[in-house]
């Protein structure tokens, strides 16, 4: 059963993450199951892993004695965390670990999919390469049947079983005249009950931690109960249903007769989103592609909405004074003169500056050559 620890919330904490006189150890560890399925096999990427940290901690520039200190020690504390017994791989196709001593951060991120083995030491977490994972949409899947109940959660990228609602429901028999007719009343109130019953503990699930969308597995007769029994907030999440055995369907099963609908839904919400920065950017009003545009931008705190191509990298350059970003070839900020910082790869830090705004992600996968035109990326704007 794959694992995902990711979610909007925790990478929206990653990238306000900050700490004043520290830097961070960024760690990513591919554990794909094709590759790295045997412990001898893990093992001998985890002391890749790590012997890149210690490389890379060694010939950084421009650390102070104390950063320097800290960061071998965080790499010791990596070491121990992989090799004493804590470091556990079950569900998790990828591995993210975030550590800065002086700042008590030590977080352990597993990913539903598997992400390059990769160290990176930088004044905030690397998030780059997990954004996207983070920016997907969290579904909910719920299972019923006459008598059972069942729900899984996720992402595109698999589903974890969380709950099951058993319930006894009357057999059929034979008996005819008054009597039949009375106990099929019975059977539909008792099948009625436990569909609302499973629909109220889907509630809860969604109170908890909510979901964006919904797929229903269950058979045509019954889709009109549940709909009806849904809560108004899960109706307007609903997406569709499809055929499944509710009783003896495994969670990963589930998920392969599921996932067509969901990466179908998925591609269509990518669809719209390009849809609006196209209808934005050709108005001339409500979206800015390309670099440079999107940059001033999130200068301006104006992005709800940005919209990058998968892989898109391009250099460029930030004020370490007032975070403001700028395309290369930029040496002061226009706004205090301060010298600006170069940077081989801006679209950390864009991600960062977009999810600080409480402004969705996207990173486009499914339409690629959709917004290559675009200059990769772009933003629909609040105002």
């Amino acid at each position: 059963m794959q694992t995902n620890d990711l979610t909007p919330e925790k990478l929206r904490e990653l990238a306000d993450l900050k700490p004043d006189n520290a830097r961070v150890l960024s760690l990513f560890l591919n554990l794909a199951p094709t590759e790295f399925a045997s412990p001898a096999a893990r093992g001998a990427e985890v002391r890749s892993l790590i012997d890149q940290a210690n490389r890379l901690v060694k010939d950084e520039d421009g650390l102070s004695h104390d950063e320097l200190g800290a960061l071998r020690d965080d790499v010791e504390r990596a070491d121990k965390y992989f090799n004493n017994g804590d470091f556990d791989a079950k569900g998790a196709h990828g591995l993210a670990v975030y550590i800065a001593g002086p700042a008590n951060l030590f977080e352990v991120v597993k990913l539903p999919r598997p992400v390059q083995t990769n160290v990176v030491v930088d004044d905030s977490p690397y998030i780059e390469p997990i954004a996207d994972l983070g920016s997907r949409a969290r579904w909910g899947v719920l299972l019923v049947s006459r008598k059972n109940g069942r729900i899984l959660r996720g992402t595109s990228d698999g589903l974890r079983e969380v709950d099951q609602v058993w319930d006894n429901t009357h057999g059929q028999h034979d008996q005819g005249g008054w009597s039949q007719a009375r106990y099929q009343r019975s059977v539909e109130e008792e099948k009625n009950s436990h569909v609302r019953a499973v629909c109220d503990v889907l509630f809860e699930h969604h109170k908890r931690a909510p979901f964006d969308c919904l797929l229903v597995g269950c058979n045509e007769e019954l889709y009109p109960d549940v709909q009806g029994a849904l809560h108004n907030y899960l109706g307007e999440r609903l997406v569709g249903r499809f055929d499944v055995d509710v009783e003896n369907t495994t969670a990963q099963a589930v998920f392969e007769v599921a996932q067509p609908k969901i990466e179908e839904h998925e591609s269509q919400r990518e669809r719209d989103a390009l849809d609006r920065l196209v209808e934005g950017v050709n108005a001339g009003g409500r979206g800015v592609a390309g670099l440079e545009n999107t940059l001033k931008a999130l200068n301006e705190q104006r992005v709800g909405k940005l919209l990058v191509n998968y892989g898109f990298n391009e250099a460029g350059t930030q004020c370490p004074q007032c975070g403001s970003l700028f395309p290369a070839g930029v040496a002061k900020c226009p706004a205090d003169e301060t010298p600006t910082e170069q940077r081989d790869g801006i679209t950390e830090s864009m991600i960062e500056r977009a999810l600080a705004q409480s402004a969705e992600v996207v990173v486009v996968r499914y339409h690629t050559d959709d917004i290559e035109p675009l200059g990769g990326i772009g933003a629909v704007l609040r105002f």
